[in-house]
């Protein structure tokens, strides 16, 4: 039972990282709705996040952090932007555009994405002629195709737990796009899922040379608090009351986002990709959109409707698919030569969250 508890833990990781990530999103849009700026929440949020995490890293990796480096700096300079700019605006702002379905659609698509980018740069096997590899690709593609069912199709309206057609409206958008609005709409959800999957793929990286995670998570927030700050500035320029908050979800959203979106989130996704690769964190974003429909009905009464549950399943059968791809190329990398190399590569294979001083521990039947 431990041992799989060990060896399941990182998906467990990232199936709580997207309820917390579902939770914000339905968080923000309440605040949105109330009038508030998403350049603004932007601004909010990474400035909580960095706040929040810079004592725990302070203090937790004291020991391991590395000096700063230029490349380093300029590294965390571009996942700010990456992250904050391209992927958190510009997501956003073509939300509005266009709706929070189709938002969840476009964005879906960065496991694809992150999957292509990180084959380019030699990041993940591509043996198709291995089982592994072939789950990894028809997995992905079955996620994606789940998604965009959600978004797309409609199908009947389903009566559960007293749900009503109030955003009906919203659905309808999917089906009824309005002329330009709609195509300049997609291209900025394109934009951001291109930041979102750069984002990961240069995380991976940057980690190789700076492996404090919970360090690296507050550089970025705090860097993508001052670019999205500049970015705010602008865009607000003539409404100084945009930056005012309210007691209510104007408040409590962006300190959601900002302590538990992008402070822990980061983190704990930090950790995956530094053990597991930048593929399988991006693999489970789809589970988010599964995650948000069903609070929409629950919390927010909106309306359900087959087409996402339809398109739920598939999610749910296609990441599987993508998990034991991962699961089986990890198993096929641990070498088989000697004892010794079989437990240092064991260990290797770890979430990176175990202490370092319980390593022999780790090692224990």
């Amino acid at each position: 039972m431990g041992t799989w508890f060990t060896d399941a833990k990182p998906y467990l990781l990232l199936v709580a990282v997207q309820f917390g990530s579902a939770g914000m999103f339905i968080f923000a849009m309440d605040a949105i709705k109330k009038g508030m700026s998403h350049y603004v929440f932007i601004v909010y949020r990474n400035a909580i996040a960095s706040v929040t995490l810079a004592p725990f890293a302070f203090v937790l990796e004291r020991k391991v952090r590395p000096k700063m480096s230029f490349r380093v700096f300029s590294e965390i300079m571009a996942l700010a932007f990456f992250e904050i700019i391209l992927d958190q605006c510009f997501a956003l702002l073509g939300m509005k555009f266009t709706s929070a379905s189709f938002l969840s659609a476009v964005m879906n698509s960065a496991p694809s994405v992150t999957f292509v980018m990180a084959v380019i740069l030699g990041m993940e096997r591509m043996k198709i002629k291995e089982v592994a590899c072939q789950a990894k690709v028809i997995g992905t593609v079955v996620t994606f195709g789940g998604t965009l069912l959600m978004a797309l199709y409609k199908g009947p309206g389903l009566s559960i737990m007293g749900s009503s057609a109030i955003n009906g409206s919203q659905a309808e958008n999917v089906s009824n796009p309005t002329g330009n609005h709609w195509v300049i709409g997609t291209c900025f959800l394109l934009i951001g899922c291109a930041g979102f999957s750069a984002f990961y793929i240069l995380q991976a990286i940057t980690l190789r040379k700076y492996p404090a995670e919970m360090s690296l998570a507050t550089w970025v927030c705090f860097f993508g608090a001052i670019q999205s700050s500049i970015v705010a500035l602008f865009a607000e320029r003539h409404h100084a009351h945009a930056w005012s908050l309210g007691w209510d979800t104007r408040l409590f959203a962006p300190a959601y986002a900002g302590i538990v979106t992008s402070g822990v989130q980061y983190y704990i996704q930090g950790m995956v990709v530094k053990s597991m690769g930048p593929v399988i964190v991006t693999a489970f974003n789809p589970l988010r959109m599964v995650i948000v429909t069903g609070l929409a009905c629950v919390i927010l009464s909106e309306q359900l409707y087959l087409g996402s549950i339809i398109g739920a399943v598939v999610v749910v059968v296609g990441l599987y698919v993508v998990v034991w791809g991962k699961a089986k190329e990890r198993k096929g990398q641990i070498p088989t030569s000697s004892a010794e190399d079989n437990s240092q590569e064991y260990q290797q294979q770890l979430p990176v969250t175990a202490p370092k001083n319980d390593s022999n521990d780790v090692n224990k039947p």
